[in-house]
């Protein structure tokens, strides 16, 4: 028998796309499921209509929220009453390809316990589900990435962005090493990444099995903006943490490069002290000053140095 798979389903103001969302979850080839859908207070129909959709379906559990409570904490109750060998966090506005969860848990148990992630390509949409780019596709036309990492990728990890979080599937024993979601920090992926990237290794299928929304309204859109703060100091509790985890002169180069990246974007958005803290855990990190291609961007940008 096939192992169970546990799918956390969150939705938040997702109303215009849960149906899709939900349509593509019941059309997977992979039949053994454990479904555990929440939502957190949204503030529109999302309620009413997960629970019409789930009418009829046996054995799926849903929690509506009276308060908004965040999305690591809403995943965190779910992830409570997970049964599954392998968990899937799915947010109620992308879309399942019909073999997403077959082909990624056959790709896990193939590479063996050790690996504890699995990760895909996936497509970009909009709100009206157009398709709008290729992940792997756009991070190679950008030059930041010529082939996926996979394996032992901590050290990629630190230095930038290259999964696509909404393609992981995850062992349950990750969560059992690591805890789930860090309830302190504005979003999740990087602090999951770090964590669990630093004790198992990652493996990735080279095929487009899910379909990622991307809205103007999105966190990861709005990161930078001046009233983002929580998300700014998030990263940089997350770094402090992938400075505890290093162990060799490598990683702490490629967590030296996050640093000054993320120093960068903190002035360019008006945080000073956080630039600072970023400064400071970069200088603790082994780097002698900031590098002298930070400083010729930060010139052109027009940024006082002396301020941090």
């Amino acid at each position: 028998m096939s192992a169970l798979v546990t799918v956390i389903g969150i939705a938040y103001n997702h109303s215009a796309f849960i149906q899709e969302a939900l349509q593509s979850l019941w059309a997977q080839t992979y039949d053994n499921l454990q479904v555990i859908l929440l939502d957190d207070a949204s503030a529109d129909a999302s309620q009413e209509l997960i629970k019409n959709l789930i009418a009829d379906k046996e054995g799926v559990t849903f929690i509506p929220h009276k308060t908004n409570r965040g999305y690591t904490a809403t995943f965190n109750e779910g992830l409570k009453m997970a049964k599954g060998e392998f968990i899937i966090d799915f947010a109620l506005d992308d879309v399942m390809l019909p073999d997403f969860i077959e082909k990624s848990v056959n790709a896990l148990e193939a590479a063996g316990e050790d690996y504890g992630v699995s990760f895909t390509d996936a497509v970009y949409i909009d709100k009206r589900s157009n398709e709008t780019g290729q992940h792997f596709a756009s991070l190679r036309q950008k030059g930041l990435i010529d082939e996926m990492p996979q394996g032992d990728i901590f050290e990629m990890l630190l230095r930038r962005y290259f999964i696509c979080t909404p393609t992981m599937v995850i062992r349950k024993t990750v969560f059992d090493r690591i805890g789930g979601y860090d309830e302190s920090l504005a979003y999740e992926d990087f602090d999951f990444w770090v964590r669990s990237g630093r004790y198992f290794n990652y493996v990735y299928t080279d095929e487009v099995l899910m379909k990622k929304r991307k809205l103007n309204t999105s966190m990861s859109a709005n990161r930078y903006r001046h009233w983002q703060n929580e998300q700014l100091s998030s990263v940089y509790q997350v770094c402090e943490k992938a400075f505890s985890l290093c162990k060799t002169r490598a990683e702490l180069k490629s967590l030296r490069w996050r640093l000054f990246y993320e120093y960068r974007q903190a002035l360019r958005s008006g945080h000073a002290e956080l630039a600072a803290k970023h400064k400071a855990l970069y200088r603790r990190a082994g780097g002698a000053g900031i590098p002298l291609l930070l400083f010729k961007s930060l010139f052109t940008l027009g940024i006082n140095l002396t301020r941090t």
